[in-house]
């Protein structure tokens, strides 16, 4: 229990990634909460000028709140490669350079690994989604999850965005990107992070 938040009706998303989107609100449904794009408030995105995913996250969701006037939910996530010494890390979506495509850091990232035997190819995806209730709020709740796998050396499934096709989760046996929606949702460090921000609201 959380003293003096609770769970709004409706917040804004400080993303305009829709692969996001839809697994945040997929989560919330059925719990008369709904995530909005900052997209539809003409939100642009927050620089990302923190050193770490919390300081990220608190950045994206203060500007949010701020140009919307809306309780705002922001995470930052990405990948970490212990080959890589937990790189990408908080630069996982431009891995392969500004504007890079999933496909292009997915490859980049193969191409990294080459040489890494399976035993060396452990990975994490790692979610800090913070929850402010406006853009002063003094004490944002700050929520954690961490998914562990490890990195396959060729993309597999059709599902999920990002690093998932090559993000092998060894409880399921396949790749991210081939465990249907509802069972990623349960799984994946979002997930994780937001179940504990929506328990910590209650």
């Amino acid at each position: 229990m959380t003293i003096g938040k609770t769970l709004p009706e409706k917040v804004v998303l400080a993303s305009g990634n829709r692969g996001k989107l839809r697994e945040i609100n997929q989560i919330l449904s059925g719990l008369g909460m709904q995530a909005l794009p900052q997209s539809d408030f003409n939100v642009t995105d927050a620089e990302e000028t923190g050193l770490s995913f919390v300081e990220n996250a608190i950045l994206k969701a203060r500007h949010a709140a701020r140009a919307t006037g809306l309780p705002a939910i922001a995470d930052d996530s990405g990948l970490e490669v212990d080959a890589l010494n937990g790189a990408p890390g908080i630069y996982s979506a431009r891995f392969a350079g500004p504007g890079a495509t999933d496909a292009d850091n997915v490859e980049k990232l193969l191409e990294s690994l080459k040489d890494v035997p399976e035993t060396g190819r452990t990975a994490r995806f790692q979610c800090l989604m913070i929850f402010m209730a406006h853009a002063e709020d003094p004490t944002p709740l700050i929520c954690q999850g961490t998914w562990e796998g490890r990195i396959l050396r060729q993309p597999s499934g059709e599902n999920g965005f990002g690093y998932d096709p090559v993000f092998f989760v060894p409880r399921e046996n396949c790749a991210a990107a081939k465990l249907p929606p509802e069972v990623k949702n349960r799984l994946s460090h979002r997930g994780q992070a937001l179940d504990k921000l929506l328990s910590a609201l209650s």
